[in-house]
């Protein structure tokens, strides 16, 4: 969920979808590489959940994996 990120920037696109470069708010200075739940839920509605009034994605529905980068 694009709510719980900052400092994103746009990679690339893979599989048709963006992925961007970003870390969540609650873990500073770890960055990671994966989409945007707000965009995937656009095209692909059914790889998306809501729990705890965020979006989470189902990456393996995508055929794509979220990377931690550092």
């Amino acid at each position: 969920d694009i709510r719980l990120k900052k400092n994103i920037v746009y990679s690339h696109t893979e599989n048709g979808h963006k992925i961007y470069e970003f870390e969540y708010k609650n873990e500073p200075n770890v960055k990671y590489s994966g989409v945007m739940a707000q965009e995937v839920l656009e095209t692909n509605p059914s790889a998306v959940i809501e729990e705890d009034g965020y979006y989470k994605v189902h990456y393996d529905m995508l055929g794509l994996t979220m990377k931690k980068l550092n």
